[in-house]
C-alpha cells in the first residue's frame, strides 16, 4: 500500500482535511478522500480524524493509497471518427467533451468504452484502465490520437514519442494579438504548489517543456496560432500560452474570467504523424477543427 505524506502550508490552515488531500492530486474525488478517511486509512500527526477535521499549519497528514480496485469495464458502441486503423495501429480523431480513458467514478462514455467495442484487440501495457492508449488530450480539446493494437505497436510508438519524432500540431485560439510571427517556449513545468490540480512553468519538481508556435491569423483582440510540441507535458500547450501572456480562449483552467463562451479551451490536435510500427514508413494525418471553432474564427474574421 502506498503512502503518501502532505505538509500543511500557512495558506492551508483551517482548512478541512478533505479539501486539502483532494486538491494533492486532481485524479483524486472529494467523495473518495473522505471514504478513504471514513476507512481509517488518512491520520494526521499520528491521529485517525474525521472528513471535517480543521488542519492547522505544520500539520503531518498521511494517506494510505488502498490498492486500486479490479474495475469491469464495459464496451460501449460509440460513433467514433475513425482516421485509420490496420492490424497495428488506429487513429481516431476525439471530439471535444470526450474523456480519453475511465477513472473511478467515470467508467463510461469515455474513448476507451468506444475503443473495446470497435475491436478487442488493444494492448495491455497501460493496464485495464488505458488498454491501447499511448498518449492523451484533455477532456474538452479535440482532435487525433494513436492507438496501439498490440503491445509491440504500443512500446514503438511510446519509443517515437520519447524521442520526439511523433509530429503534433495543434491549432489555437488565444487571447491577444502576438506581434511576432512565430516563436520557441522553452520553460519546465510542473504541479502548481497552490493548486495542486493546476500546472505551472517551474523550477521545482517541474520536467522540461518545449513547444513552437506559428501566428496564423490575427484578430482584433485574439490571434489564431499553430503549436508544434516537442514535448508532451500536461496542459502544456495550455500552460505555456499563459507563461507568455496569450492565454487560450474559452480555457476555464488557465485563460483569463472574461473570455469566449464555450465549452473549454479553443484548441483542437490538428496534424498527427509517426512511423509505422511494422513497416516503418512514416504516416501523417490531419482533422478539420470541430464546428464550433470554425464558427468561431469566422465570427473574429467578421469582427476585424
Amino acid at each position: 500500500m502506498n503512502v503518501v505524506e502532505i505538509k500543511v502550508t500557512s495558506e492551508q490552515g483551517s482548512e478541512r482535511i478533505d479539501k486539502i488531500i483532494s486538491a494533492y492530486e486532481p485524479e483524486w474525488s472529494r467523495s473518495q478522500v473522505q471514504q478513504w478517511i471514513k476507512e481509517g486509512n488518512v491520520q494526521v500527526n499520528g491521529k485517525q480524524v474525521k472528513p471535517n477535521y480543521k488542519c492547522q499549519e505544520e500539520d503531518h497528514i498521511y494517506v494510505e493509497i488502498p490498492e486500486p480496485e479490479i474495475l469491469d469495464l464495459l464496451p460501449e458502441e460509440l460513433d467514433l471518427d475513425i482516421y485509420y486503423e490496420d492490424q497495428d495501429v488506429l487513429v481516431v480523431n476525439k471530439p471535444r467533451g470526450m474523456v480519453v480513458h475511465p477513472a473511478p467514478g467515470h467508467l463510461s462514455g469515455t474513448l476507451v468504452n468506444g475503443l473495446m467495442a470497435h475491436c478487442k484487440d488493444l494492448s495491455g501495457i497501460n493496464g485495464v484502465l488505458r488498454p491501447g492508449i499511448v498518449h492523451r488530450i484533455d477532456k474538452d480539446t479535440s482532435g487525433l490520437l494513436m492507438v496501439a493494437k498490440n503491445d509491440l505497436a504500443h512500446e514503438s510508438l511510446v519509443n517515437q514519442l520519447v524521442e520526439k519524432t511523433v509530429t503534433r500540431r495543434y491549432k489555437a485560439i488565444v487571447h491577444g494579438v502576438i506581434a511576432h510571427d512565430q516563436g520557441t517556449i522553452d520553460a519546465p513545468i510542473g504541479r502548481d504548489k497552490q493548486d495542486r490540480q493546476s500546472m505551472t512553468v517551474t523550477d521545482e519538481n517541474s520536467k522540461p517543456a518545449v513547444t513552437h508556435f506559428q501566428v496564423l491569423e490575427r484578430f482584433t483582440n485574439y490571434s489564431f496560432i499553430e503549436c508544434r510540441l516537442e514535448t508532451g507535458r500536461t496542459h502544456q500547450i495550455r500552460v505555456h500560452m499563459k507563461y507568455i501572456g496569450f492565454p487560450l480562449a474559452g480555457d476555464p483552467k488557465y485563460g483569463p474570467k472574461k473570455t469566449i463562451s464555450m465549452d473549454g479551451q479553443a484548441l483542437h490536435a490538428a496534424v498527427l504523424g509517426f512511423e509505422h510500427p511494422r513497416t516503418g514508413k512514416y504516416m501523417e494525418f490531419e482533422a478539420q477543427m470541430p464546428k464550433e471553432l470554425q464558427k468561431l474564427l469566422e465570427q473574429l474574421r467578421k469582427n476585424r
